[in-house]
């Protein structure tokens, strides 16, 4: 599991960590700063090679499902050599191009050539997930005093929606549109009482690629009757390419986050809210991944077997997105940027792929040949209201806007961390 340090702009400065933890005043200063920090240094960076103009969407039937529902595709092109393509299967995203330093184009996400191969090895690669994202201690939350029952699907709790969440789902496309900036729009509305939770949710997944580079993915969804809704995009990375039989352990990943949520023998938050600082979890300055992953002397790295935790970006949905993670590939220069307007992000190493699936480029993935980068609310929050509330009335829209920005960078950086 799982989808904002510097990377944005100007790394700060290196402050004693001991001193600012008895100060909280300039602790929460430090965090304001680098929730604003901004987007246009980041890193030495250059553009990605212009290639054409932005081509029309095209729409192709990728799949039939065993009932005869035929599942379409639809491709996003935006001319500058960045391609995305989206199947109404789970409203996933399939294939994501980017090119490298050289203007040299690789697909970055895992995930099939084929339909079939999606329902019989379902990894959740590139899925929207729902009816809420992450994990639900013991497989139930109440809500206006009633206690719901929802299905288990990942030991005692209930994990990305229950057995048949949102990413099991066929999605109907209701919009596909050309220009700068082509979309697709998916629609799913999941019944009252579907995997037990409560309400009709009517749900759109709307992906748009401008000529930016940015892949923008908003969630919105409605309810017909008080529920809970937590929505995010479980797409694994490798930004040397999905084929390129490198794993992410070398690539740097930066979250400007002081705290996380540890978690218990189950993956359930505990409800401490810990500091990264002095330990594997300090993402706060540019660092390669696979440096303290093996860190056996923190129970959290054991428990997780790797990364598999949030982190606490913010303290409730902002109105515009801030950054909650920067991926950089050395070898190959692309740089990930990830924003959202929610709290938190959930950084996944892939620690239970086990080469028993065989993916596009014919390769068996394994553990850490991608990552997972996922905004969302934080786990377990509808039963640990110190986290906030993942709450839905009827008459409200959530919300869940997260960008995806590519760029490069101009030659091989290394990192000590």
């Amino acid at each position: 599991m799982s989808a904002s340090a510097p990377g944005r702009g100007d790394r700060p400065g290196h402050q004693d960590l001991t001193s600012m933890s008895k100060r909280p005043g300039l602790r929460r200063q430090r965090e304001t700063r680098m929730r604003r920090l901004s987007w246009s240094v980041l890193s030495v960076c250059v553009a990605i090679p212009v290639a054409a103009q932005a081509a029309e969407p095209s729409r192709t039937v990728f799949g039939t499902l065993p009932d005869g529902r035929p599942v379409e595709e639809v491709t996003l092109t935006n001319g500058k050599g960045v391609t995305a393509r989206v199947i109404a299967w789970g409203a996933l995203l399939r294939t994501l191009e980017v090119p490298d330093r050289a203007g040299k184009p690789a697909d970055i996400v895992l995930g099939y050539d084929d339909l079939a191969t999606y329902l019989d090895q379902p990894k959740r690669f590139g899925v929207s997930v729902g009816r809420y994202a992450n994990r639900i201690r013991g497989g139930h939350f109440t809500l206006d005093g009633r206690t719901y029952t929802l299905a288990t699907n990942d030991g005692p709790n209930t994990l990305h929606g229950g057995t048949a969440g949102f990413d099991k789902r066929l999605w109907t496309i209701t919009d596909v549109k050309g220009g700068a900036t082509p979309s697709v729009t998916l629609r799913y509305v999941s019944p009252d009482g579907e995997e037990g939770f409560p309400g009709t949710l009517t749900v759109t997944a709307t992906y748009a690629l401008d000529a930016a580079n940015t892949l923008t993915i908003t969630y919105q969804a409605t309810t017909d009757k008080p529920t809970i809704v937590n929505l995010t995009n479980h797409s694994f990375f490798n930004l040397a390419g999905e084929g390129s039989g490198r794993s992410v352990l070398d690539q740097i990943l930066t979250i400007p986050a002081e705290r996380y949520t540890p978690v218990d023998a189950t993956q359930i938050p505990t409800g401490e809210r810990v500091p990264v600082a002095g330990t594997p979890f300090d993402f706060r300055e540019p660092t390669v991944i696979g440096s303290r992953i093996r860190d056996g002397r923190d129970p959290q790295i054991v428990r997780g077997r790797g990364y598999d935790h949030n982190w606490v970006v913010a303290e409730a949905p902002t109105v515009e997105p801030h950054l909650v993670a920067k991926v950089e590939d050395p070898a190959s220069g692309r740089v990930l940027e990830v924003a959202s307007n929610q709290p938190g992000v959930q950084f996944y190493t892939g620690n239970f792929i086990d080469a028993t699936v065989v993916g596009k480029s014919g390769l068996a993935y394994r553990q850490s040949d991608a990552l997972a980068i996922e905004p969302e609310l934080f786990p377990d929050t509808p039963n640990q209201p110190a986290f906030g509330s993942a709450r839905l009335d009827p008459g409200a829209t959530y919300r869940n806007v997260i960008t995806y920005r590519f760029s490069t960078n101009s030659a091989h950086r290394t990192h000590d961390k």
